[in-house]
């Protein structure tokens, strides 16, 4: 199993890729770097390629609607090429509130465009010349929609790689099939390794179906808070106000993924309560009701012998990369000690 872990850069971009790089020693294998409404996230990619020399960088992850698709190969490309092939282009749709709020985008067909854009990606990375007609994007535009002076054109760098890995962040089921059809891995958030199999299983299974043998088995990265000690148990609890934030908070009634996904995993009446209160301003109450058991089993918060089995339970779900926050310790200490438990 690899260990991954999303970077915060708020203190600073210098004190943040310095932090890395001392992960990177203590085994560290994938440093995934969040694009929301603040810093975009491929010029603290590009510093953490220069302060950094074996681990992977991941976009964790780029919105859909916020670069054209050639422009996202470009990005991608580029940074394959300053970390010497250790990169990873991970996808999502975000939401309404960011992409409609922040960028004046229209949030539409997350399926389509993300199935579209790898298309494109994938095209560019080959240095084809790009001719792409989709139901969202045609390349070179029609003339009847511009000028009529777009010529087909291939891009003129060379990446490293033409088979960059594109991992996406999804939920919902068609989302999940897709991702297992053509994406190189998966980036699912609360996942409880007991039922995952009963919530995404059939989509997981309906996506490998048609998937390209080329590509290889299907990633996934996923996990939560870590504290490793016998007082540790009620760290998870850490996790309430993020919990009822994206369940009660992110998105309207009947449009939030993350709702549907409490919903899914058993906890509908909790769900619901969580998302009232929370439109309501009551947060703290909000936060009260995430269920303790969700808490738990979505995080690796405890004795030493409760974390191992933690860990053994999302690597018999699947996961392959373990996706860590350490809280209550030195850090590098945590990534040093996980690191000697799966070598």
């Amino acid at each position: 199993m690899k260990f991954g872990m999303q970077i915060d850069y708020a203190g600073g971009f210098a004190e943040s890729a310095a932090k890395v790089a001392e992960f990177e020693k203590a085994g560290l294998d994938i440093a995934w770097v969040a694009e929301a409404y603040g810093f975009d996230a491929p010029t603290f990619m590009g510093y953490l390629a220069a302060k950094t020399e074996s681990i992977t960088i991941g976009a964790g992850i780029l919105p859909i609607y916020t670069r054209t698709p050639t422009l996202m190969a470009m990005t991608a490309a580029s940074m394959d090429t300053l970390t010497n092939g250790r990169f990873i282009l991970g996808l999502g749709a975000s939401g309404p509130q960011v992409i409609e709020g922040f960028h004046g985008v229209k949030y539409d067909a997350p399926l389509g465009r993300t199935r579209e854009i790898i298309d494109i990606c994938r095209l560019v990375w080959k240095r084809e010349r790009v001719t792409y007609n989709g139901k969202y994007y045609t390349l070179p535009l029609p003339a009847d929609q511009g000028t009529g002076l777009g010529k087909p054109l291939k891009m003129i760098a060379k990446p490293i790689r033409e088979d960059i890995p594109v991992w996406i962040a999804s939920l919902g089921p068609k989302n999940v099939a897709m991702t297992a059809e053509i994406a190189d891995g998966w980036l699912p958030i609360f996942y409880m390794p007991e039922r995952a199999q009963d919530v995404w299983g059939a989509d997981l299974a309906a996506g490998a179906a048609k998937r390209d043998p080329n590509l290889g088995p299907l990633e996934i990265c996923a996990g939560g808070l870590v504290a490793i000690g016998d007082d540790m148990s009620e760290v998870a609890e850490m996790a309430r106000p993020m919990v009822a934030l994206y369940v009660g908070g992110m998105g309207a009634k009947g449009r939030n993924f993350y709702n549907d996904l409490m919903c899914r995993y058993g906890y509908e009446e909790e769900a619901t309560k969580i998302q009232d209160l929370y439109l309501e301003g009551k947060k703290d109450e909000a936060a009260a009701l995430v269920p303790s058991e969700f808490l738990k089993l979505t995080n690796l918060c405890g004795p030493e012998g409760f974390v191992r089995e933690r860990i053994e339970a999302y690597a018999a779900s699947g996961v392959n990369v373990l996706n860590i926050i350490p809280v209550g310790g030195n850090p590098t200490a945590t990534i040093e000690k996980l690191k000697t438990w799966v070598s």
